[in-house]
């Protein structure tokens, strides 16, 4: 049997061990389509601020550790998947046949169509090419505008912050984080970001950006005009799937998949950024572009792969940001359903924030902003769909009491008074 693995990152790296160790005589082949070893792009801003060197983004430490599982490495890019014969090619021509494909392609930075975006000073932070081209640029003092604040926006605007730039951060959305965050706890964490000195606009866009004396000068959708030394989009990823384009196999935003990460192509399966599975809650199918989340797919198609059987419960949005030493999460459907119920709880001073959302008895989403004690209890709620019964109501009131009440609903005779919560203390 021969596996064929597109794509070298945490998902292709993950489902080629996993394989190894389920089926130890199969031939695996992954194939990466930078010239560069795994690695992981969020490692990235840790480059970028000086905290590690570029093998501290290296997925795997040791060099021959993919020759040891003897697992064969390639380097090239798909451009079409012949689905009824069994092979892929790449873009320098040579084909490469499969039994059992896994399409872990990734995701690539979007670009939004704005005159000058392609001038050498405007870059995305997504791959180490990109890395070493913004630290050329991003030196202490320099004015430097980002496009997007998102959550890999968030995380790209926290490494600029310590290489000592001069930042402005341009948000389309309303809020800081729009896509993980209610508009209160958006709002706070652009409270925090600009009393930390960093300029932030929201309901804003950039629509050009020409030469000027900075040498950029960047036009924003306010009417501000920003000279600029460098630009830095983040505005977002999109899955890499065109090279499945004629093919039987079903795209959406992402390759759609069912339980077994399976698509629906019998024998081809994908996992990661490009996969776009059911939700644990409704069923619907969503990209959730996180690195456990990868992680956790690929050894789900690994495992099918090798003719086991193996299946993911659902995907849940998990999201954990630290911004600017601000810790921030978001768990299931944050955003609550139009038939249940929610709460907030707002310490604005503090910069404390907690919003539980409930379909029935069940918490279906949670918000916490401020708060590291214990959150990974709300991922357990949400995660296990665990009946809360007169609990719920309790939340509603007291909020914060939701450790006490993760404790009820997985340890029944447990007291939960014995285990205060005091969150907003």
């Amino acid at each position: 049997m021969k596996h064929l693995i597109l794509g070298n990152g945490p998902a292709g790296v993950v489902a080629a061990e996993t394989l190894r160790k389920a089926a130890p005589r199969d031939e695996i082949v992954m194939v990466g389509s930078e010239d560069e070893p795994s690695y992981s792009r969020m490692a990235i801003p840790y480059l970028l601020e000086g905290n590690i060197d570029e093998s501290g983004t290296w997925l795997r430490k040791t060099p021959d550790h993919f020759d040891r599982l003897g697992v064969r490495q390639l380097r090239g890019r798909a451009v079409a998947v012949d689905t009824q014969q069994g092979k892929v090619l790449f873009a320098d021509g040579h084909f490469e046949t499969y039994d059992r494909l896994l399409v872990a392609t990734g995701s690539h930075p979007v670009r939004p169509p704005i005159p000058g975006v392609d001038l050498p000073e405007v870059q995305t932070c997504w791959t180490l090419a990109d890395a070493r081209a913004i630290a050329s640029h991003a030196k202490p003092g320099a004015r430097v505008l980002q496009l997007g604040a998102g959550f890999i926006g968030c995380i790209i605007m926290e490494a600029l912050a310590k290489r000592g730039v001069s930042l402005t951060v341009v948000e389309m959305g309303d809020r800081m984080v729009p896509r993980m965050m209610t508009p209160k706890a958006g709002g706070m964490i652009k409270r925090w970001v600009e009393e930390k000195g960093i300029r932030v606009v929201t309901s804003a866009g950039v629509e050009r950006i020409e030469r000027g004396d900075a040498p950029l000068l960047v036009s924003l959708s306010t009417g501000d005009k920003l000279p600029c030394d460098l630009v830095i989009v983040a505005a977002g990823v999109a899955p890499n799937v065109a090279f499945l384009d004629a093919t039987p196999v079903h795209v959406a935003k992402g390759v759609l998949v069912d339980a077994r990460m399976e698509t629906s192509v019998p024998g081809i399966f994908a996992a990661g950024d490009v996969a776009e599975a059911p939700d644990l809650f409704t069923g619907a199918h969503l990209v959730s572009a996180i690195q456990p989340n990868a992680a956790d797919q690929a050894r789900v198609a690994a495992i099918n792969m090798a003719g086991g059987n193996g299946r993911m419960p659902g995907v849940l949005a998990i999201n954990v940001l630290d911004t600017l030493g601000l810790i921030s999460t978001s768990f299931g459907q944050w955003w609550g359903d139009p038939e249940g119920q929610g709460v907030e709880q707002v310490d604005e001073a503090a910069f404390r924030y907690l919003s539980l959302q409930f379909k029935g008895d069940v918490l279906i989403g949670a918000t916490s902003i401020g708060m590291t004690q214990h959150v990974g209890a709300l991922r357990g709620l949400i995660q296990g769909r665990l009946r809360l019964g007169a609990w719920k109501d309790h939340l509603l009131e007291a909020p914060q009491r939701f450790f006490e009440a993760y404790l009820a609903a997985t340890q029944p005779d447990a007291t939960a008074r014995r285990h205060p919560v005091a969150a907003f203390a």
